[in-house]
């Protein structure tokens, strides 16, 4: 059964750094998209980043653009979501997901979801 766990959230500062983890379970995550989203209360949710399984390339939202980072590791079959110079913008729920058969990047949804871990950026 595939499965995706999020790790890695808590409470930081303004300028602070969190690196979320998206572990797998059932499937590789170097054959599928894997895309990170977030929810902030009321509001939609968001793509946040997303990488692809054949040559790693990237994908960011213009509002994390230059402050995360994606990457993966196939040996842990994980992908972490670095994250620099957080804002109070930035304070949701973050995903990890991935749509089955889709290759590319961005990533619009998911048909697999992780439970979500919190981020808030709060002095």
């Amino acid at each position: 059964q595939l499965q995706l766990v999020e790790s890695g959230g808590g409470l930081v500062q303004p300028g602070g750094s969190l690196r979320l983890s998206c572990s797998a379970s059932g499937f590789a995550l170097n054959v599928y998209a894997i895309g990170w989203f977030r929810q902030a209360p009321g509001k939609e949710r968001e793509a946040v980043s997303c990488i692809s399984p054949s040559d790693g390339s990237t994908y960011y939202a213009d509002s994390v653009k230059g402050r995360f980072t994606i990457s993966r590791d196939n040996a842990k079959n994980t992908v972490y979501l670095q994250m620099n110079s957080l804002k109070p913008e930035d304070t949701a729920v973050y995903y990890c997901a991935t749509q089955t058969q889709v290759f590319t990047c961005p990533l619009r949804g998911g048909n697999y979801w992780g439970q979500g871990t919190q981020v808030t950026v709060s002095s």
